[in-house]
């Protein structure tokens, strides 16, 4: 299906998908924002993708848009093969973890099937990429993970990073040098109440880490008891 798509559709249908994986619709804005072009531009698209045959999005003016199955389909296709790509480069070529997204950016949309079904057995089917990125496996499931942001994890409580933003090099370096990491284990010490700024400690590394609601909300983890 995504093999005749063109690039700049594939790109929509995946920042869609990642706008609405929570529930809800996407909006105009939201879209020209994280594509970085023109409100007007976004419109023309989605009117367009509306009526394909089949079409990919439900789109209403002013309502926003979310995907038909066709696709939700398309974009899982789209963020399996990203989410490989950036697992390969990592375990494989040496790359860092900031590294990998805009080379998996480019990569995603060259690769074929028989190169995807060769990576994916090569790292032996992995179910999440270097950033705690679910992959969808080759029948397009997802694996799921019951998660909170850390924003809504109690002061005083324990947990284990799930995911953590991807696209930023500089927030992941930042978060590489604290030490958190998938699979890192925290307890929350402190969050003020005037603007939620979080103080935690990651297990096994000395120095105490402050993290503001910004980028805390992207943070994801598992509680422990």
């Amino acid at each position: 299906m995504s093999e005749t798509l063109s690039h700049n559709i594939q790109d929509y249908l995946k920042r869609i998908f990642e706008l609405t994986r929570s529930g809800g619709k996407a909006s105009t804005s939201q879209l020209a924002e994280v594509l970085g072009i023109s409100a007007a531009s976004v419109t023309n698209m989605l009117q367009k993708l509306s009526k394909t045959d089949p079409p990919y999005v439900i789109y209403q003016k002013h309502h926003g848009v979310e995907l038909t199955e066709a696709g939700r389909q398309a974009a899982l296709k789209m963020l399996r093969r990203h989410r490989l790509i950036e697992h390969y480069l990592v375990m494989k070529l040496g790359y860092t973890w900031d590294e990998v997204h805009q080379e998996a950016e480019i990569l995603e949309h060259a690769m074929s099937p028989l190169l995807e079904k060769r990576m994916d057995a090569a790292l032996g089917h992995p179910e999440f990429d270097p950033h705690g990125d679910p992959i969808p496996n080759a029948e397009l499931h997802m694996p799921e993970i019951v998660q909170i942001s850390l924003n809504n994890l109690d002061v005083g409580k324990n947990g284990q990073i799930v995911r953590v933003p991807h696209e930023d090099p500089q927030v992941l370096r930042y978060l590489g040098k604290c030490g958190l990491r998938p699979g890192a284990k925290i307890t929350l010490l402190s969050r003020t109440p005037y603007d939620k700024t979080m103080r935690l400690q990651v297990h096994d590394v000395a120095e105490e880490i402050v993290i503001g609601p910004t980028l805390g909300d992207q943070i994801t983890l598992k509680v422990e008891a």
